[in-house]
């Protein structure tokens, strides 16, 4: 009962990325230009997709899904970490709004990387079957899928978060990152840590392996099919859309399989810091770039939307 009543009163507070006044200023300016660069570009996806009824079609309505998430995943952690940075490091957190800065960011990965393996599942039978596609990929269909990863994604955060936030912590208050990770958060705790760090290790082997597995074989298959199209444009047409998504699947496995899935014992938490401002905040904004780069359609779409204007 002692453990948990210090624990309650906890108030956590974010390690500076430099004791340098100007170090910190700098860094705050350009987390702010990401974060609305971010906001804005993602919006603007988000908005065309809606807009425009040429792209209300599958591929769309996950891409524009994709980018509504990347909103709300960078928004749960931005504001707080630019606040940190103002004050130097002296803006505390208490230990629920930390837990649900925690729950926000798991949830928003996990159902990220989700909706990347559904993604991948659209365009193999876009591809594949072309002739079957509108008969499989129907709305009520999308709608469950989408419905489906935002399931999976709150029932991995859910139990994860209240497993870490029932650790007791003591005197160390300082975490050393610029948002609640996970990681940061656990090497704070004055308990064993080990079954903890067991789970967080399942979790993020079931939310990062297997989607990627489901996504190398549905490429596969997919590369295959392209490699038999007779026309050069339509192989390229075919390549170009897949592109886009193998890179964003890429940036976001890659990051996140860095850090949580790498052995505890050589985790660093500089290290840490600087890949999880990859994901964090730059991840966010190269999605829109590259999938409004690679795509055609949604390129044209935004030219009409800006003439009118």
């Amino acid at each position: 009962m002692e453990e948990i009543n210090k624990t309650a009163k906890v108030q956590f507070f974010f390690r500076p990325f430099s004791a340098d006044p100007t170090v910190q200023m700098v860094t705050f300016v350009a987390f702010l230009v990401m974060y609305l660069t971010s906001l804005s570009g993602n919006a603007t996806i988000a908005v065309i997709v809606q807009i425009n009824h040429s792209l209300h079609t599958p591929m769309y309505f996950f891409l524009a899904n994709l980018a509504v998430l990347e909103m709300f995943y960078t928004s749960s952690i931005a504001p707080l970490a630019l606040g940190n940075l103002l004050s130097m490091g002296k803006t505390p957190v208490s230990i629920s709004g930390c837990g649900t800065q925690m729950f926000f960011f798991v949830f928003l990965g996990g159902t990220d990387c989700v909706l990347l393996a559904v993604m991948a599942y659209d365009r193999f039978i876009a591809i594949c079957y072309p002739l079957r596609y509108t008969l499989t990929m129907s709305w009520p269909l999308c709608v469950e899928l989408m419905v489906g990863s935002l399931g999976l994604g709150f029932l991995l955060s859910l139990p994860l978060t209240i497993l870490i936030f029932h650790l007791p912590f003591c005197n160390n208050n300082e975490i050393y990152h610029f948002y609640c990770d996970i990681p940061a958060v656990m090497r704070l705790a004055c308990a064993d840590t080990h079954v903890h760090k067991t789970t967080l290790y399942i979790i993020s082997f079931i939310v990062l392996t297997i989607p990627l597995l489901l996504i190398s074989i549905s490429y596969v298959f997919i590369v295959a099919a392209i490699l038999r199209i007779r026309s050069a444009e339509g192989r390229h047409r075919a390549f170009s859309t897949c592109c886009s998504h193998i890179l964003v699947v890429l940036l976001q496995y890659g990051c996140t399989s860095f850090i949580y899935l790498s052995p505890s014992s050589s985790y660093s938490p500089e290290m840490g810091q600087v890949v999880s401002v990859v994901y964090t905040f730059i991840t966010p904004i190269l999605n829109p770039l590259i999938y409004s780069m690679r795509n055609k359609e949604l390129k044209d779409a935004l030219r009409k939307a800006l003439r009118k204007f």
